[in-house]
């Protein structure tokens, strides 16, 4: 299958897996098992299963042909080149393609000039008026076309201005542009573009970023790298006829191998994080075509080009297995002629089957893991609602069945004695409200630990190391403190979630001994991941700090960017590890509300049934009948839950419509009608 077929299936498959997620939720609500706890979990269970976004990231060098390998993998049916694609250099900035609901077809364009404001990409885009738009006919291919050739527009400026906006840097002056008879160097006219069209497969969440060469001289790497952190799958394009280039290697090197061992393979997991946490990384040999000059035959070339492919295996440290060679133009050629031939002897399909492999794998593996820890929790917490349920009829069943033949007088006692251990409970509830006290307390002290303002005080320290004139003495050690400071942040709040478990557990066994609940604090999360992000975060930016960038260190400007994309990046670690904390601590409290909500519940319904025996005394037989009928009931609630869970974690994905199989199916029809 084409990399569209894969990813219009792996879209039908989150379609009839979000269904499935809904009728358990329907069906939960229905049954009165939801509380605060597991309304969160199962909220972000379906927020992980939709996965929002699916980022691929093309990288290479001027010429390598990422732009016309896009067009060939993706657009195709507009029957000529969407994205601007040539000889010499045409991705000017960086591109990114998507779409965005209630937006028309637009392109829009961000002034270079902006760079030399202290303002981020993401603020940017809250900033609409400062955006060129221009609108984009969707059926005029060749109206697409030349709008999107705006993306290349360059302009020629001075020296000074192209250092003020960072294309020139006098410490390494073999990248900076070549300087004009005038005196005058060229740049891009334009800092980022934004493409918003309805396409079938951006509309469903696909977005593809067409990344700018490396060989210019740009500060705006941090950005960028930023913008290929995001990604889900990164494609570095390489040129046949040049091989792996320096700056393809320092790219890959600096970039996108996160650890001594370099790339990894599709199958390995890094991170066990999600999506956020996994990126797979290919390699396209571009442009294999200026290798059939018609001099050498077939197998020639073949073993020319697979030795190619070792060379940079070799240089990338990455399994041969994902080094793809190909000819985009070929290809591109050969689906707008429908040539068969051409499109296989291009080798575009087995690297478009080999890259919907790859992101469907890594994103279906994500649901999957978040399924398996969600499903586990929220079987836990609901249990413990049809725990109490299935022990409070029995308890009741066996209470009547001792009353059967008993006279009113002692069935009036029983009344009595229950309403009294009512009054009881409801007065012996400080021990449940000193729990929840101690648990708010450590709550926040771990809220406090994790939100914007204590990161913000752990950079303060960096930021005024940056600000320093002059040559910049122990940055890298406030650099590298700051970091162990962060780390530090995280295991305390990993050990304060212990703390609270252990002191939870025991709380939880004299409430659960006094009053016969079923009160878990459940583990608590496991931060170590966010530890491993931030270890990745510290070594990706550790080298804007070295000797070639001394002179832009100097710069106000480069240094607020440099802080200011570090915050964000960080932030997104601190606020899923807040997030994590947040969704344990929810079930803390739901339990007990639950549990004490249950019990009341339970007082109620006993405290009516003798009131009823009291007054008729065929009412304790009705009574009785009334709880078996129940109890049967209960039993089949319990079944039918553990059938829907299993369900959910048993499911895999098949290659037909989910939409027409969903339908189909025995269990839609079941749990419909139950719902």
């Amino acid at each position: 299958m084409s990399f569209n077929e894969q990813f219009d299936q792996d879209g039908a498959w989150r379609q009839e897996f979000a269904g499935r997620l809904k009728l358990l939720t329907k069906w939960m609500d229905k049954k009165s098992l939801l509380n605060v706890a597991v309304k969160e979990r199962l909220t972000r269970l379906g927020g992980q299963t939709r996965a929002d976004k699916t980022v691929v990231a093309f990288v290479g060098d001027c010429s390598s042909g990422k732009s016309e390998l896009i067009n060939a993998i993706f657009f195709a049916e507009y029957g000529r080149s969407f994205m601007p694609s040539g000889s010499g250099r045409t991705t000017m900035c960086p591109i990114e393609v998507g779409f965005e609901s209630g937006l028309p077809p637009t392109l829009r364009l961000l002034p270079i000039e902006t760079r030399l404001a202290p303002h981020t990409l993401m603020e940017w885009r809250l900033v609409q008026a400062k955006w060129l738009q221009i609108d984009l006919v969707i059926d005029d291919a060749s109206q697409l076309a030349v709008s999107l050739e705006r993306v290349t527009e360059s302009q020629h400026v001075s020296i000074e201005y192209a250092r003020a906006l960072g294309f020139w840097n006098d410490s390494n002056p073999k990248h900076n542009p070549p300087v004009a008879l005038d005196g005058l160097v060229q740049i891009p006219k334009w800092r980022h573009a934004l493409v918003n069209i309805a396409h079938p497969l951006l509309k469903q969440g696909l977005v593809i970023f067409d990344m700018p060469g490396f060989t210019t001289n740009d500060d705006e790497s941090i950005p960028t790298v930023k913008l290929i952190a995001q990604a889900h799958a990164v494609v570095l394009v390489l040129s046949a006829d040049t091989g792996a280039t320096r700056s393809d290697l320092a790219m890959w090197h600096d970039y996108l191998c996160v650890d001594k061992n370099g790339g990894k393979s599709i199958e390995s997991d890094r991170g066990k994080n999600g999506l956020k946490g996994n990126q797979i990384h290919l390699v396209v040999l571009n442009i294999i075509d200026t290798l059939w000059d018609g001099l050498s035959w077939t197998a020639q070339i073949q073993v020319q080009i697979e030795r190619q492919k070792a060379e940079i295996a070799s240089l990338l440290d990455l399994p041969q297995s994902q080094i793809i060679d190909l000819s985009a133009k070929r290809g591109l050629l050969a689906k707008i002629t429908k040539n068969k031939a051409l499109l296989q002897a291009s080798q575009l399909p087995a690297f478009e089957r080999l890259l919907g492999q790859g992101v469907t794998a890594l994103q279906q593996q994500a649901v999957h893991a978040a399924v398996v820890a969600n499903i586990a929790e929220l079987k836990s917490e609901a249990d413990q609602i049809l725990y109490i349920r299935r022990r409070d009829l029995a308890q009741q069943i066996i209470e009547l069945r001792r009353l059967k033949g008993e006279s009113s007088v002692v069935v009036s006692h029983t009344r009595n004695r229950m309403a009294q251990e009512q009054t009881d409970f409801d007065s012996s509830s400080a021990q449940i409200h000193a729990v929840q006290s101690m648990h708010y307390a450590l709550r926040a002290k771990a809220i406090g630990l994790l939100d914007i303002s204590a990161l913000k005080t752990e950079l303060v320290e960096l930021l005024n190391a940056l600000k320093q004139p002059g040559i910049k003495l122990g940055l890298k050690k406030t650099y590298r403190q700051a970091f162990s400071r962060l780390r530090q942040r995280l295991y305390d709040v990993q050990a304060l979630a212990v703390e609270t478990q252990n002191l939870l557990d025991v709380a939880f066994r004299q409430i659960n001994a006094e009053f016969g609940f079923s009160l878990q604090a459940g583990k608590s999360p496991d931060l170590t991941r966010h530890v491993d992000d931030l270890n990745l975060i510290e070594s990706s930016h550790f080298q804007y700090l070295g000797f070639p960038n001394v002179i832009r260190l100097g710069q106000s400007d480069y240094s607020n960017r440099l802080v200011r994309a570090l915050s964000e990046r960080l932030r997104v670690v601190f606020d899923s590890a807040l997030g994590e904390m947040d969704l344990w601590n929810k079930s803390i409290p739901a339990q007990l509300d639950t549990q004490v909500r249950e019990r009341h519940q339970n007082f109620a319904r006993r405290l009516k049934a003798l009131e009823r025996m009291e007054q008729a005394a065929s009412a304790l037989d009705e009574r009785i009948t009334e709880l078996d009928e129940q109890e049967i009931t209960q039993k089949a609630i319990e079944a039918k839950f553990a059938g829907l869970t299993s369900r959910l974690l048993d499911f895999q994905p098949v290659a037909v419509s989910a939409d027409k199989r969903f339908r189909e199916s025995p269990i839609f029809a079941i749990e419909a009608a139950s719902v």
